[in-house]
């Protein structure tokens, strides 16, 4: 087929169950393809790697268009990003509550524990609504101090925003966009009321820590609180429903490597390493650079579009030995999973704690179990790929 319409290919809901061959053709059309829409894909490891640390490459979509707004600092470069990621990750550690995600260890167990208590045998399951979504939701909402009761409100907003960042191939994303934009001031609006009310009565939350920093060039304008918080509670949870509920389905189909797991539980952060290569959350992560680029021979130029296929240069041969193999074992995994660079993911050692604990609890019920649909409904966004629901027998 024409390498132009890969991107479309890759985007088109049909592929979602498995995009791996699609990322395999693009490796092999070069390091850069350029899309009939005029974006340029790069599927292959090292490219991939070398422009995530690029500084002529921006994640701000102002470098494009206009933007009605500030982007998150997710889609910010340094030194703003710096500056608002370092506030943003200041309430994770000290001074204000040291060791703030590891202390969640044992909550996060309880939480677990909690929804694994009634998965009886015969019972049928949707692991993404009775496990997957609720457990890092209850995570996120405790730690940035949002009633749980709330949740019903930001799942809607989180749907809007979700989908209006998704990757597509020439299509008229503005609805999409408009839905976003609303979504988004609505969510942050409640966050802010929610810190405000805190503000000179804090509670252990982030929220608190935001509004009651005491050194006035550590805090948040409220347009920047907003952002953030809309950030936090988005990616606190929505990535790492895809990675447990991925988890799940790649362990029900390598049952092998579900008994290594049960007799060798200390290799389940390895294993969970190996999900995040194999079955990532992130599928990719566009780009754009400052100024004429060239890749591999290929000039790029300045405002492009640029998609870093991240899934496939985690399973790109000339890094990963047989990197279509789901290896729980696998030395070396340098992988995609939580993107490299000045983005990789803050909220990363949450998530891997969140997965461990959740696919460990999982594990002894995963042993008699069958999936009742493979492959399962998938959600429609593409860049954050994972199953709407995952059915399964006990």
């Amino acid at each position: 087929m024409d390498s132009a319409t890969l991107l479309a290919r890759i985007t088109d809901h049909a592929s979602r169950p498995n995009p791996y061959p699609l990322y395999e053709e693009l490796r092999q059309a070069g390091p850069v393809v350029q899309q009939a829409d005029g974006s340029y894909l790069i599927g292959t490891y090292h490219h991939i790697a070398a422009l995530l640390h690029d500084p002529r490459m921006s994640a701000d979509p102002r470098t494009r268009s206009e933007v009605p707004h500030k982007p998150p600092f997710l889609r910010l470069d340094d030194p703003e990003h710096h500056r608002l990621r370092t506030l943003a990750m200041r309430p994770f550690g000290p001074p204000h509550s040291p060791h703030r995600v590891d202390s969640m260890r044992g909550e996060i167990d309880r939480i677990t524990k909690t929804l694994t208590a009634s998965f009886e045998a015969g019972r049928r399951i949707d692991v993404v609504d009775d496990f997957a979504y609720p457990l890092p939701v209850t995570v996120i909402c405790r730690l940035l101090g949002v009633p749980r009761e709330d949740e019903p409100l930001f799942s809607a907003w989180s749907t809007a925003l979700v989908t209006a960042a998704d990757v597509r191939a020439g299509e008229d994303t503005t609805e999409a966009g408009k839905a976003g934009d609303q979504a988004r001031m609505e969510m942050g609006g409640y966050l802010v009321n929610l810190a405000e009310q805190r503000r000179g009565n804090p509670t252990d939350d982030m929220l608190s820590a935001f509004v009651n920093e005491p050194d006035p060039a550590l805090r948040l304008t409220q347009e920047e609180l907003a952002e953030t918080a809309v950030l936090l509670l988005i990616a606190g949870h929505e990535t790492t429903v895809n990675l447990i509920t991925n988890g799940v389905l790649t362990l029900l189909r390598h049952p092998e490597q579900q008994d290594l797991l049960r007799r060798q539980p200390e290799l389940m952060p390895r294993a969970v390493e190996e999900l995040l290569r194999y079955e990532p959350p992130v599928h990719m992560r566009e780009r754009i650079p400052h100024a004429d680029i060239e890749v591999a021979g290929t000039t790029i130029p300045r405002g492009a579009s640029v998609i870093l296929v991240l899934a496939s240069g985690s399973r790109d041969p000339n890094r990963f030995h047989e990197p279509d193999r789901f290896d729980p074992t696998r030395p070396d995994n340098q992988h995609f999973g939580f993107g490299s660079g000045i983005h990789l993911c803050y909220g990363a050692p949450l998530a891997r704690l969140e997965a461990e604990a959740a696919l460990g609890a999982l594990l002894p019920h995963l042993d008699t179990a069958n999936l009742v649909e493979d492959p399962p409904p998938y959600r429609q966004n593409a860049m954050l790929r994972g199953p709407r629901h995952l059915p399964v027998q006990l």
